[in-house]
This record gives C-alpha cells, sequence and structure tokens, in this order.
C-alpha cells in the first residue's frame, strides 16, 4: 500500500447529526479540507451519505490532493447479546436494515465509480464483527458484500475492524480482501503511555503475522483528550498524552511504511452520551471550533 499521511474524517461540528439528517455545508466541508491538506492526502470517510458525496465534490471541485477510503455504513442484521449497550432487535428491525444495508453497499459502488481519481479504496464496514458490536453482521455475508462490489469497481477493497476479529474469525473474509484494515487503542484497554505503543505493535502483528501474504493498515488508531470516566480514566485522557502517543505511532509507523489513518481530524459534539466530557467526543487532533491541539504543534504545521 502506497504510504501517505492519512487521517480519518467526519466533519459534524456543534448542532450537526448523521442520525438526524443535520450535515455540514459545502462551504464547512471546504474549511476542514483545507485545513486537513497541509499535513495529510488521505482521508478515511465512514459511509456514503451526503457527507461522504460532499467531501468527494469539494476534493473534486477544489483540485485537492486527496485519496479517499469510501466505507459503507452498515447496521445489523444479527442480534448480538455481547455488546454491552444493547443490540437486540425485531426481525422486522433486521430485515429492514438487511434492506438499508444492500442500498448502502450499492451507494459505494456508485460512488466508487462517480469520482475513480478520488476513491482510492473502499471498505464495505466499519466493526461489524467484533463481539461488542451493535450492528453485527456475519462473515458470510460480508463476504457476499466484498464479491458484489469488487465485481463491479475498479478500487481494492477492504473491511475496517478491531484487530482481535482478524486473530481468529474472519479467514474467510480475508481471502475475498485486497487487503486487511485494523483498529488499535490502548487507551480503551486501560493501557498508559508507557505501555501504548508496544501494546499497539502487538495488535498490528498479531494480524499481520497470521496474513504474511496480505497487506494489513491501520484504519484507526488514536487517544482522547477528555473523559468523564465512561470506559477510560480521566487521569490518561489529555492533549498531553494524546502528543506523547502520537508522536511514538507515527515514529514507528512512518519508519515502517505503515498506512495509518489517525483517528480523528476533529472533536464531534454529537457522538456519545450528553456529558460534555464524554470520551467519544475527544479524539480529534482539532477542537469542535477547529483549533488545533496540542498534538498539532510538534508533529504538524
Amino acid at each position: 500500500m502506497e504510504y501517505r499521511n492519512a487521517i480519518c474524517y467526519s466533519g459534524y461540528r456543534e448542532g450537526q447529526n448523521p442520525r438526524e439528517g443535520i450535515y455540514p455545508s459545502y462551504n464547512q466541508v471546504k474549511e476542514d479540507l483545507l485545513i486537513l491538506s497541509k499535513n495529510w492526502s488521505a482521508l478515511r470517510l465512514y459511509d456514503c451519505s451526503t457527507h461522504a458525496r460532499l467531501v468527494l465534490d469539494v476534493i473534486q471541485n477544489e483540485g485537492l490532493d486527496f485519496k479517499v477510503m469510501l466505507g459503507a455504513d452498515v447496521a445489523a442484521e444479527m442480534n448480538n447479546p455481547g455488546c454491552p449497550w444493547g443490540a437486540q432487535f425485531s426481525e422486522e428491525e433486521l430485515q429492514a436494515n438487511r434492506e438499508a444495508n444492500e442500498q448502502e453497499i450499492e451507494r459505494l459502488i456508485d460512488l466508487a465509480n462517480a469520482y475513480p481519481d478520488t476513491v482510492g479504496y473502499v471498505s464495505v464496514g466499519n466493526e461489524a464483527s467484533v463481539e461488542w458490536t451493535d450492528h453485527l453482521i456475519s462473515v458470510e455475508k460480508l463476504v457476499e458484500h466484498v464479491k458484489r462490489v469488487k465485481a463491479e469497481i475498479s478500487q481494492p477493497v477492504t473491511f475496517c475492524e478491531n484487530y482481535v476479529p482478524w486473530t481468529y474469525k474472519l479467514d474467510e473474509l480475508v481471502a475475498e480482501l485486497d487487503f486487511i484494515s485494523l483498529h488499535t487503542y490502548p487507551v480503551w484497554e486501560y493501557k498508559t503511555i508507557d505501555d501504548a505503543l508496544g501494546y499497539t505493535k502487538d495488535n498490528y502483528f498479531a494480524v499481520a503475522n497470521r496474513y504474511p501474504d496480505k497487506p494489513v493498515i491501520i484504519t484507526e488508531a488514536g487517544w482522547a483528550t477528555a473523559s468523564n470516566g465512561r470506559g477510560i480514566e480521566a487521569w490518561n485522557a489529555s492533549e498531553e498524552i494524546q502528543a506523547a502517543y502520537y508522536e511514538q505511532l507515527l515514529d514507528w509507523t512512518r519508519s515502517e511504511k505503515i498506512l495509518t489513518f489517525v483517528f480523528e481530524a476533529f472533536d464531534e459534539p454529537w457522538k456519545g452520551d450528553a456529558h460534555p466530557e464524554e470520551p467519544e467526543k475527544h479524539w480529534g487532533l482539532f477542537k469542535e471550533d477547529r483549533t488545533p491541539k496540542l498534538v498539532m504543534q510538534g508533529l504538524f504545521g
């Protein structure tokens, strides 16, 4: 895989929410991408919504130099008792999700073909096979999605997932993929900055060593800068620790030429619960108002 500085991008600001269909404007996305273009040349998008099409339009219209990993936002097709926050659905809901997923995969194909110079790779889903997911899909169905997409587009196809499922349940899927995309979050697994990079490397090589003939990249790695204690101790989330982790992460991935989409560009207030320090809201390298965090002072311009 070609090495680029890569970052996950979702542009939702205060009062905007993809679940409510309230999207950023063209000019807001343009502002974001001009900020990001100073340091990154690859973006990862999570869905094929109005937001994704807007991002692709801005890149094309403004002549920006980004390669995009376009993702499909797939919903649960199975109940998952292992999800801590609940993933039980009626059969009617699951059937509606299956139909919606087919439509999302169709949008993925359409956008990849409509923007062939910008969309460099696509993913058929995100964290849909890990034991705690609230949008569980069978491996067999993921394989179906991959085969369908590969038959209709020219770009390489992947699936984005926590590192664990790659180590024991996704062999059938890997056989169909062009490359593997894994997620690694030491802070979610109660690691300190002293253990963080070693743990990230362990996660990566647990997958890469299992599939030595398949390229492996990282599509999410990051550190929260605030927490109310939900899943992450408050003392272990700060701009200082985020900056230290990124310095270590990027020194390693750049030296090894491992394509790594850092998570994420901007804080997103719509995520998680209403608590202002809910950690899901605070992974950005920039705050919601687009001002840079500490990490940007040392590693980037």
